[in-house]
C-alpha cells in the first residue's frame, strides 16, 4: 500500500515508516502539518494515511480537521487516526458521515504491530475500526442508550467497534454466528437504527451512543 503519515513526533514518525516499509508498503511522504497532509493526499492520492489527531501549531484537532478536509476532496479516502488519550468528539466526528474507511486507535496500539497492521489494511480496504479501549471508556462514560444492551450484547457491540464482521465475532466469543447475527440485530433495535439504514449500521451503532 502507498501511505502517507501525518505525525509531529520525528520519532513515531520514522518509527511508522520504518515499520511499515519493513512490512512491505510505501510511505509516498511523510509531513508534521495539517496543511502539508492536505496536500500530500492531493498529490500522491496514497492507498491509506495515518493522521495524528494533534498536529501544529494548536496541538488542539488539526489532524481531525485537515483528515475531515482531505475527505471531502476525496470522498472515501482511507484514514487511519493516532490519538494519546480517548477524546470523544474527536471520535465522533470522524465517524460521523457513517461512510467507512476511518479508524480510531490510541498510540499505544502502534507497539502492537500485528493490531496496528490489521486495522490499517481494515482501514484501507473500506472498514472501520475503533480502539477497543475507546470503547470501553465510552461505554463506561455512557448510561443511555447503551444501558439497555445486555452484557453480550455490549461485548459484540465492542468488536463491532473494532471492525470484526459476524463470523471473527462469533469465533473470537465462540459462540455461532446465527447468535451474533441475532445480537447484532437486538443492537440496531435498541439504538434505534432501521434495517433499511444504508450500511455502516455498525459503526452507527457506536456513534448513537457518542452522541446520546
Amino acid at each position: 500500500m502507498r501511505i502517507v503519515i501525518a505525525e509531529d513526533n520525528v520519532l513515531l514518525a520514522e518509527g511508522l515508516a520504518l515499520l511499515l516499509g519493513t512490512c512491505g508498503h510505501e510511505v509516498v511522504d511523510r509531513v508534521a502539518d495539517a496543511d502539508s497532509f492536505v496536500r500530500a493526499v492531493a498529490q500522491h492520492q496514497p492507498d491509506v494515511c495515518v493522521v495524528d489527531v494533534r498536529l501544529p501549531p494548536s496541538f488542539r484537532d488539526e489532524g481531525i480537521r485537515a483528515a475531515l478536509r482531505a475527505r471531502r476532496q476525496r470522498p472515501g479516502l482511507p484514514v487511519l487516526v493516532l490519538s494519546q488519550y480517548v477524546e470523544e468528539t474527536y471520535a465522533g466526528e470522524l465517524f460521523a458521515d457513517g461512510a467507512g474507511s476511518v479508524g480510531y486507535l490510541l498510540k499505544d496500539r502502534v507497539g502492537r504491530v500485528e493490531e496496528f497492521l490489521d486495522a490499517l489494511h481494515r482501514v484501507a480496504a473500506g472498514g472501520t475500526v475503533m480502539d477497543p479501549e475507546v470503547v470501553k471508556q465510552l461505554l463506561v462514560r455512557r448510561h443511555n442508550p447503551i444501558a439497555t444492551l445486555t452484557q453480550r450484547e455490549r461485548e459484540v457491540l465492542a468488536l463491532m467497534a473494532q471492525g470484526y464482521g459476524n463470523a471473527e465475532i462469533a469465533g473470537r466469543l465462540v459462540v455461532t454466528e446465527r447468535a451474533v447475527h441475532k445480537h447484532v440485530g437486538n443492537i440496531f433495535a435498541k439504538l434505534d437504527l432501521p434495517p433499511t439504514d444504508p450500511g455502516h449500521r455498525r459503526v452507527l451503532a457506536v456513534i448513537a451512543y457518542l452522541n446520546a
